[in-house]
Protein backbone atom coordinates (compact mmCIF):
# COMPACT_ATOMS: atom_id res chain seq x y z
CA UNK A 1 0.00 0.00 0.00
CA UNK A 2 1.46 3.32 -1.04
CA UNK A 3 0.71 6.28 1.22
CA UNK A 4 0.91 9.63 -0.52
CA UNK A 5 0.51 13.15 0.75
CA UNK A 6 -3.05 14.30 0.05
CA UNK A 7 -4.48 17.77 0.51
CA UNK A 8 -8.08 16.49 0.14
CA UNK A 9 -8.44 15.17 3.70
CA UNK A 10 -11.89 16.03 5.05
CA UNK A 11 -10.45 17.22 8.37
CA UNK A 12 -7.17 18.92 7.50
CA UNK A 13 -7.01 19.15 3.71
CA UNK A 14 -6.62 22.76 2.58
CA UNK A 15 -7.89 21.93 -0.93
CA UNK A 16 -11.11 20.22 0.20
CA UNK A 17 -13.89 22.81 -0.23
CA UNK A 18 -16.29 20.82 1.99
CA UNK A 19 -13.68 20.09 4.67
CA UNK A 20 -13.09 21.38 8.18
CA UNK A 21 -9.63 22.85 7.38
CA UNK A 22 -8.25 21.99 10.82
CA UNK A 23 -4.68 23.24 11.21
CA UNK A 24 -2.96 20.94 13.71
CA UNK A 25 0.23 21.91 15.54
CA UNK A 26 2.44 18.95 16.44
CA UNK A 27 4.79 18.82 19.45
CA UNK A 28 7.24 16.14 18.28
CA UNK A 29 9.07 15.80 21.60
CA UNK A 30 5.89 15.51 23.64
CA UNK A 31 4.06 13.44 20.99
CA UNK A 32 1.08 15.76 21.22
CA UNK A 33 -1.03 17.66 18.73
CA UNK A 34 -3.66 20.36 18.99
CA UNK A 35 -5.74 22.75 16.93
CA UNK A 36 -8.21 25.54 17.53
CA UNK A 37 -11.27 25.39 15.30
CA UNK A 38 -14.83 26.63 14.92
CA UNK A 39 -17.33 24.21 13.40
CA UNK A 40 -19.75 25.97 11.01
CA UNK A 41 -23.48 25.32 11.01
CA UNK A 42 -23.30 23.13 7.90
CA UNK A 43 -21.93 20.42 10.23
CA UNK A 44 -24.69 20.60 12.81
CA UNK A 45 -26.62 17.54 13.83
CA UNK A 46 -29.64 19.07 15.51
CA UNK A 47 -30.76 22.61 16.30
CA UNK A 48 -27.44 24.41 16.28
CA UNK A 49 -25.33 21.63 17.82
CA UNK A 50 -22.22 20.13 16.25
CA UNK A 51 -22.89 16.60 14.97
CA UNK A 52 -21.29 13.98 17.23
CA UNK A 53 -19.64 12.35 14.23
CA UNK A 54 -17.77 15.58 13.51
CA UNK A 55 -16.46 15.66 17.09
CA UNK A 56 -15.38 12.00 16.81
CA UNK A 57 -13.65 12.80 13.52
CA UNK A 58 -11.70 15.66 15.12
CA UNK A 59 -10.64 13.45 18.04
CA UNK A 60 -9.51 10.75 15.63
CA UNK A 61 -7.52 13.17 13.46
CA UNK A 62 -5.86 14.76 16.50
CA UNK A 63 -4.77 11.31 17.66
CA UNK A 64 -3.19 10.48 14.32
CA UNK A 65 -1.39 13.84 14.28
CA UNK A 66 0.02 13.17 17.77
CA UNK A 67 1.36 9.84 16.51
CA UNK A 68 2.80 11.39 13.35
CA UNK A 69 5.45 13.10 15.45
CA UNK A 70 7.51 9.94 14.78
CA UNK A 71 7.40 10.53 11.01
CA UNK A 72 5.55 7.27 10.33
CA UNK A 73 2.13 6.76 8.74
CA UNK A 74 -0.84 5.60 10.82
CA UNK A 75 -4.35 4.17 10.74
CA UNK A 76 -6.85 4.12 13.58
CA UNK A 77 -7.80 0.63 14.75
CA UNK A 78 -10.11 1.58 17.61
CA UNK A 79 -11.73 4.82 18.79
CA UNK A 80 -13.91 5.17 21.87
CA UNK A 81 -15.63 8.54 22.33
CA UNK A 82 -17.39 9.90 25.40
CA UNK A 83 -19.58 12.95 24.85
CA UNK A 84 -19.80 15.16 27.93
CA UNK A 85 -21.76 18.27 26.85
CA UNK A 86 -23.60 19.48 23.75
CA UNK A 87 -21.39 21.64 21.52
CA UNK A 88 -22.98 24.66 19.80
CA UNK A 89 -21.81 25.38 16.25
CA UNK A 90 -19.41 28.31 15.80
CA UNK A 91 -17.92 27.74 19.27
CA UNK A 92 -14.13 28.11 19.44
CA UNK A 93 -12.88 24.62 20.28
CA UNK A 94 -9.51 23.34 21.44
CA UNK A 95 -8.84 19.81 20.18
CA UNK A 96 -5.89 18.12 21.91
CA UNK A 97 -4.34 14.64 21.70
CA UNK A 98 -1.38 12.93 23.32
CA UNK A 99 0.30 9.55 22.90
CA UNK A 100 0.22 8.04 26.40
CA UNK A 101 1.79 4.65 25.64
CA UNK A 102 3.40 2.73 22.81
CA UNK A 103 3.78 -1.03 22.38
CA UNK A 104 5.70 -1.79 19.20
CA UNK A 105 3.52 -0.44 16.36
CA UNK A 106 0.48 0.27 18.55
CA UNK A 107 0.10 3.78 19.93
CA UNK A 108 -2.40 4.45 22.71
CA UNK A 109 -3.80 7.97 22.52
CA UNK A 110 -5.99 10.14 24.74
CA UNK A 111 -7.74 13.13 23.15
CA UNK A 112 -10.25 15.76 24.17
CA UNK A 113 -12.33 18.66 22.89
CA UNK A 114 -12.68 21.68 25.18
CA UNK A 115 -14.22 25.14 25.08
CA UNK A 116 -13.76 27.83 27.71
CA UNK A 117 -12.01 25.32 29.97
CA UNK A 118 -14.93 22.85 29.85
CA UNK A 119 -14.50 19.27 28.69
CA UNK A 120 -16.99 18.62 25.87
CA UNK A 121 -15.83 15.24 24.53
CA UNK A 122 -12.94 12.86 25.06
CA UNK A 123 -11.60 9.74 23.44
CA UNK A 124 -9.17 6.90 23.79
CA UNK A 125 -7.79 5.17 20.74
CA UNK A 126 -5.40 2.56 19.45
CA UNK A 127 -3.54 3.75 16.40
CA UNK A 128 -1.26 1.51 14.33
CA UNK A 129 1.89 2.48 12.47
CA UNK A 130 1.88 1.24 8.89
CA UNK A 131 4.77 0.82 6.49
CA UNK A 132 4.10 2.26 3.05
CA UNK A 133 5.51 0.38 0.07
CA UNK A 134 7.48 2.16 -2.58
Amino acid sequence: MEVLSDDQCFVCGPANPQGLHADFVVDKEGRRAHCVIRIPSQFQGWQGLVHGGILATLLDEAGVYACRATGEHFVTAELTVKYKLPVPVETELLVFAEVVEQKKKIHFVQARVEADGKLLAESSSRIFAITPKG
